[in-house]
């Protein structure tokens, strides 16, 4: 038995050329819209509106570096704290720090005082992006600050992509997430 449909796309790994779809097929599909269905009505009655005002924008850190323009330090979601994208700025005189083995390290530093002010330590992170400008020249300095800031051990997962460039040509910046459940009043 086949049913004829009209195909909308290749992505399911059929046939495009033929215009029949074997039965077997459209029922795995039918399944499929209505597991994505079903997921979809459970998540937002999960999440709900009351989990989106739940977002909390971080202020600026008292010590720590100041946005300068459109985006913030960071947001806790629930029990998760995301920090934006930080780099080895001196949260004193807003310049880069000279050096590049300092502005790494200040840009470790920057990220971990984010996270401090919601309670996380660095050993409640989860997951680190980091972008260098040049990845062979950076890495090995990143690897060598991650050792120095978290000690033997265990380290995060993280990525290190190399970019074309970074502001202020800057030569490394990451963005984090951490793990620290949120205190109950």
């Amino acid at each position: 038995m086949a049913i004829a449909l009209t195909r909308r796309s290749t992505s399911t790994g059929l046939d495009p050329t033929s215009s029949v779809i074997p039965a077997k097929e459209v029922v795995m599909l039918s399944c499929l819209r209505i597991a994505a269905v079903l997921s979809s009505t459970l998540l937002v009655s999960v999440a709900g509106p009351a989990q989106a005002e739940a977002v909390k924008i971080i202020p600026p850190v008292k010590g720590g570096i100041t946005p300068s323009g459109s985006w913030s330090v960071g947001a806790r979601a629930g029990d998760f704290i995301f920090v934006g994208g930080m780099r080895g700025v001196d949260p004193a005189t807003s310049k880069l720090v000279e050096g590049d083995e300092a502005r790494i390290r200040q840009m470790f530093i920057n990220m971990k005082q984010v996270a401090e002010a919601e309670g996380a330590t660095l050993q409640d992170a989860v997951r680190l992006t980091i972008y260098v400008s040049d990845v062979v020249r950076y890495r090995p300095l990143v690897n060598k600050v991650q050792e120095d800031l978290w000690g033997k051990g265990p380290y995060p997962p993280r990525t290190v992509l190399e970019v074309r460039k970074l502001d202020q040509d800057d030569i490394a910046e990451v963005d984090a997430t951490f793990y620290a459940p949120a205190k109950k009043n």
